[in-house]
């Protein structure tokens, strides 16, 4: 299966909008729900004003999910919150196509995504994520791909969810 990246433009909101409302997806994302929010939320990355790289998860050219990177560091108060040094990276994704769900695709895609783009900034050495601790399809994707836990931590911003750091160092 081809999996390749591309950047994420205004003219994909919709298509993410859509995917933020999919049952499996709104589970574990449950913060974006009209799409003048997922505009608000993803349009000033796109345009650059916001350190984060937005992109879509393409299978044999199609798109199938969305996944993106950012500086931890950017973001002083995440980073408080995770406690990490200079060069961590943060990535989030998700599979937005149910039939390539607890395939292993989405492990396939964190790899190669977390390997070539991720990894590949050599101001970065390690890469962190924090799936929700009730998500285990997403504990075990990043696993497979060679993320350990570090610890689990209550996120006032998810509704004091409890999540789980996950990391993997270059």
């Amino acid at each position: 299966m081809k999996i390749a990246f591309r950047s994420l433009t205004a003219s994909d909101l919709p298509l993410l909008h859509d995917w933020l409302q999919r049952e499996h997806i709104r589970r574990w994302w449950t913060d974006r729900e009209t799409y003048e929010e997922v505009v608000q939320r993803y349009l000033p990355a796109i345009e650059g004003s916001e350190p984060t790289d937005l992109y879509l998860i393409l299978s044999e050219g199609q798109p199938v999910g969305f996944i993106q990177t950012y500086r931890v560091s950017d973001n002083p108060e995440y980073r408080e919150l995770v406690d990490v040094e200079e060069g961590v990276a943060g990535v989030d994704l998700f599979i937005g196509e149910l039939e390539l769900t607890g395939r292993g695709f989405g492990s396939e895609a964190l790899g190669r995504f977390v390997r070539d783009i991720v990894l590949s900034d050599q101001d970065i050495h390690a890469c962190i994520a924090d799936p929700d601790a009730e998500n285990h399809a997403s504990l075990r994707a990043f696993e497979k791909v060679g993320f350990h836990v570090v610890r689990q931590f209550v996120d006032p911003n998810d509704q004091n969810r409890l999540h789980t750091l996950m990391r993997i160092d270059r």
